[in-house]
């Protein structure tokens, strides 16, 4: 709990701060390197930022080669998913893709928009990585681990269960980019990110047991950020506060995912909506209050849909055995 709040407060006073765009990655990311993973050492530090440093380089192609072309961008981050969710199906260094995944979603989305910088995104991104990082190391340092580390289980897959995961996660976050996409949907970020975690199961069953869990916690994170604009009022507007503020919230929501132990459930939704709204939309000027009800809108249509195509999807699949999850 300790590790996950201060982490996360961390990054996000870090770059209040300094004034750099993009606090939700700063307020995000240090949630997902200390939240999802048990235990923190070198090999989970590479494969965190490098994973953001490939996604740099698939931002950059897909933007140079194809961003004039609908047609052609569509077939790109189909290819760059399928290739993500294909060395996560076979297991190959999980979380240098599953992050990746994230991180590549909000940037093609918001990288598509005139008035955003690639640039700054990416030095946001990769600022944010490298605070996560740095952050992880001193805390688990500070705070080790006391209890032992049960190994991940072991999961055989056949290649036709590769083959349904992959196409399935692939189809269903290249649909999600081009659906906000078309809607226009830039200020829908919790749901862009509620689409793409709750895939990582890879399985229609998984995806649609982590949905009903991440609505649930949106709706609580959404609750919290209410309750501390309300509390706070024009008191917003002093740094320290937020910060205590924050700290407080996150550190509730972290209990309720220590807890649930199941990765992504309920209470991961909670903390990382905690800071989204945070990191994005927390100012002096802004009202958090109509922020949150969007958000909890905007994510339950979001992942019904989702849910819908996945259904679909997955009784096509089934019907080939070169792509049956059985």
């Amino acid at each position: 709990m300790l590790r996950i709040a201060l982490g996360s407060c961390a990054g996000f006073l870090i770059s209040k701060y300094m004034n750099w765009p993009y606090g939700v990655f700063f307020a995000v990311y240090p949630m997902l390197l200390l939240g999802m993973l048990p235990k923190f050492d070198r090999l989970i530090a590479w494969q965190f930022m490098v994973g953001v440093a490939v996604n740099v380089v698939e931002i950059y192609l897909l933007n140079v080669f194809f961003k004039h072309h609908p047609a052609l961008m569509i077939m790109g981050v189909f290819a760059v998913f399928f290739v993500h969710f294909r060395l996560m199906a076979k297991g190959s260094h999980f979380l240098l893709w599953a992050s990746g995944i994230v991180t590549l979603s909000v940037l093609l989305h918001f990288s598509s928009y005139p008035d955003a910088s690639l640039t700054d995104m990416t030095m946001a991104a990769f600022l944010a990585t490298l605070i996560s990082v740095i952050s992880a190391a001193v805390l688990y340092w500070l705070i080790p681990e006391t209890d032992p580390i049960a190994p991940p289980p072991q999961h055989n897959v056949t290649f036709a269960q590769i083959n349904h995961r992959t196409l399935m996660g692939a189809i269903l976050a290249t649909l999600s980019f081009v659906v906000f996409q078309i809607f226009d949907l830039k200020d829908s970020l919790s749901a862009q990110v509620a689409t793409v975690l709750v895939l990582f199961p890879m399985t229609f069953r998984g995806s649609l047991e982590n949905s009903m869990k991440r609505a649930k916690g949106v709706a609580l994170g959404c609750a919290l950020g209410i309750t501390v604009q309300l509390l706070m009022y024009d008191l917003i507007r002093y740094l320290p506060l937020v910060v205590i503020a924050m700290f407080i919230t996150v550190m509730l929501t972290a209990r309720l995912h220590l807890i649930e132990r199941t990765g992504s459930g309920m209470g991961f939704g909670a903390l990382t909506t905690i800071g989204i709204l945070f990191g994005q939309y927390l100012q002096p000027n802004s009202d958090m209050l109509y922020s949150s009800m969007y958000r909890f809108s905007s994510v339950v249509v979001a992942l019904s849909l989702l849910m819908s195509l996945a259904w679909l999807l997955d009784g096509f699949l089934n019907r080939f055995a070169i792509t049956r999850n059985v």
